[in-house]
């Protein structure tokens, strides 16, 4: 499944909405002014959370954690300690597996690996001719909701840096 993200542009509280492919409002980053630290909601077109999406307070590395709708961490995406190219992020899953992350991130060109090298998604600006697009096509049988809130947390991560 192939999700459209337009980049948030003069948005106040970093609100945007993610598209499927038949240009459906899907998923959106509701993005929470007013806190200590950045904080997002992603939720479905419903309404309902589907993760919620903060920024770590105090680390070292700029990381995130990501929660269910329940308030549980189901991952963190952290900066890597050693990075001397394009690859600087990793999902770290709360049961213990991970995720990487690899690309160019800054430029919206990245996969997410799995544990065993299998591609379970690829952002991509390349697929759309609109200017600050990029899409998210994520594998079948693959975790949307996950995967959409590490999405959000690289962009977000990489715009910091920015």
């Amino acid at each position: 499944m192939r999700y459209l993200v337009r980049e948030r542009l003069f948005t106040i509280g970093d609100d945007y909405w993610i598209e499927d492919e038949d240009g459906r409002k899907a998923f959106l980053v509701d993005g929470k002014v007013l806190r200590l630290r950045d904080t997002f909601e992603l939720k479905d077109a419903a309404g309902q959370v589907v993760a919620v999406i903060k920024e770590k307070a105090f680390t070292v590395r700029d990381a995130m954690k990501i929660e269910n709708a329940d308030g549980d961490t189901v991952a963190t995406v952290r900066e890597k300690l050693f990075t001397p190219f394009r690859d600087k992020y990793l999902v770290e899953l709360a049961d213990g597996g991970e995720l990487k992350i690899h690309g160019d991130l800054i430029g919206k060109d990245y996969r997410v690996e799995n544990q065993d090298g299998d591609e379970i998604a690829r952002i991509s600006r390349k697929w759309f001719r609109i200017r600050d697009t990029y899409g998210v096509d994520i594998a079948a049988g693959a975790d949307v909701g996950l995967l959409l809130a590490v999405t959000a947390c690289v962009d977000h991560l990489t715009d910091e840096e920015d």
